[in-house]
């Protein structure tokens, strides 16, 4: 018994399958790449030697309209061959029940072949890095073939991502976006919107592939790895407490009853003088623990940082991320040199204009996740930030928002002991 098998894909959007996907023992695998010329190949080859069964995923891959579709079936009925569609409802060996059954499945094969004619038309846009169908983001405008900046609009969102990167709060940016501009968005579209690689300059298709410099960006690189930073430092953060506007919210626990701790505002009765505390949100202790001036801690973690931290930086054995970068960087470049030989080897008829086109569309990808890669590396050498953070004036001359924003990339937790009169800090460090 001689079986073989047939596959048809479009390298426009879909891989080809694995030659073992079949789950019968084949004797030979004819593949087609876009055109059909293995499946002339297999109707010549069973002129010669005619198989018992033949293989397939679909009827569909048997040509490009029903009308092709039923003449190779025709042919393959006129062999004698026993065709077996895999993926398909029509599972008879019968080919006189098959091709009644395919009288019934006519239209199923046009809404098919109709789906994939117009993911065929995505996949060529997309290899020519063409925005996706559908209208344009927020601050974007579609042109000719690209998405061009909406001069209105832009400025916007521009405005909503200054905010985000000042105070590293989700919601205050979106109150601030209603507040001065009128533009009132969910929370959940502004996290859309800090996510989005369209606002970076870059394009993202339905199949999670990202291209990079398609069009005029809103924020730089710089700024869009400086957002991705901030989200992820956020996310380990106790909620409400991003926007907060003390420096050490969210991250004192109690050493005695480990619960979170809040900062309290207590004012005189002119309400002339303020006194910030530390006090416990949820203590199950009888009598509760009691508030700490804000004052005497923030003083003792500045202390602590400066004590602890090149320590516990030297202790990590961290790689040259100099070294990292600029391999990072070298690959690109060379990705971008092949990139751009390709027009030349077109015009020289090395290559032809499809294949050119796939191979521009694959290293555009390849290139755009290399840029990912780099933008989520630390921006300069930890130990370096370590020795510059550890003069207690530096501190000292930060705003509370800044002062926020560095504590929080270096410290996850601070825990707070009591013993008699004296406070004792423990400084838990994100590395």
């Amino acid at each position: 018994m001689k079986i073989i098998a047939y596959s048809y894909t479009d390298p426009l959007f879909e891989p080809a399958p694995d030659r073992f996907i079949w789950g019968w023992e084949v004797d030979r695998v004819y593949q087609d790449l876009g055109e059909r010329a293995q499946l002339q190949q297999l109707l010549q080859d069973c002129q010669t030697e005619t198989p018992d069964y033949l293989l397939i995923r679909r009827l569909e891959e048997l040509g490009d309209s029903v009308q092709d579709v039923c003449h190779h079936l025709s042919e393959i009925e006129s062999l004698g061959i026993k065709l077996i569609a895999t993926n398909s409802e029509i599972q008879t060996q019968d080919l006189e029940l098959k091709k009644a059954a395919l009288l019934q499945l006519l239209n199923e094969i046009q809404q098919n072949q109709r789906s994939r004619r117009i993911r065929q038309g995505h996949a060529r846009n997309r290899i020519k890095a063409l925005p996706p169908p559908g209208k344009a983001p927020y601050g974007y405008r579609r042109g000719k073939d690209r998405y061009a900046l909406d001069r209105s609009a832009a400025p916007v969102v521009k405005d909503f991502f200054e905010q985000f990167l000042l105070y590293g709060s989700l919601r205050g940016a979106v109150r601030y976006l209603e507040q001065k501009h009128g533009k009132k968005i969910s929370v959940s579209t502004g996290r859309q919107w800090l996510t989005n690689p369209v606002y970076r300059g870059d394009l993202e298709y339905q199949n999670g592939e990202v291209i990079s410099n398609t069009h005029v960006p809103i924020i730089s690189r710089e700024e869009a790895a400086q957002v991705e930073r901030i989200l992820r430092r956020n996310r380990r953060m106790p909620p409400r407490t991003a926007s907060a506007p003390r420096s050490l919210s969210g991250l004192v626990v109690c050493g005695e009853c480990h619960s979170s701790m809040t900062v309290s505002r207590v004012t005189t009765f002119r309400k002339d003088r303020e006194y910030l505390y530390l006090r416990p949100t949820a203590c199950p202790k009888q009598p509760k623990c009691k508030a700490i001036p804000y004052e005497q801690v923030l003083e003792q973690t500045i202390e602590g940082i400066c004590r602890d931290l090149p320590r516990a930086v030297a202790g990590i054995n961290m790689p040259d991320m100099d070294k990292i970068k600029s391999g990072i960087a070298g690959t690109i470049a060379t990705k971008q040199d092949i990139l751009s030989q390709l027009p030349n080897l077109t015009a020289t008829g090395i290559l032809d204009t499809e294949t050119a086109e796939l191979r521009a569309y694959k290293l555009r990808t390849e290139i755009s996740e290399l840029q990912s890669r780099l933008a989520q590396l630390p921006p300069v050498n930890l130990r370096e930030i370590a020795q510059a953070v550890s003069i207690p004036q530096f501190w000292l001359d930060l705003s509370e928002s800044e002062r926020r924003f560095y504590f929080r990339e270096f410290i996850r937790q601070i825990e707070i002991s009591r013993h008699e009169s004296t406070l004792h800090l423990q400084l838990l460090f994100i590395f």
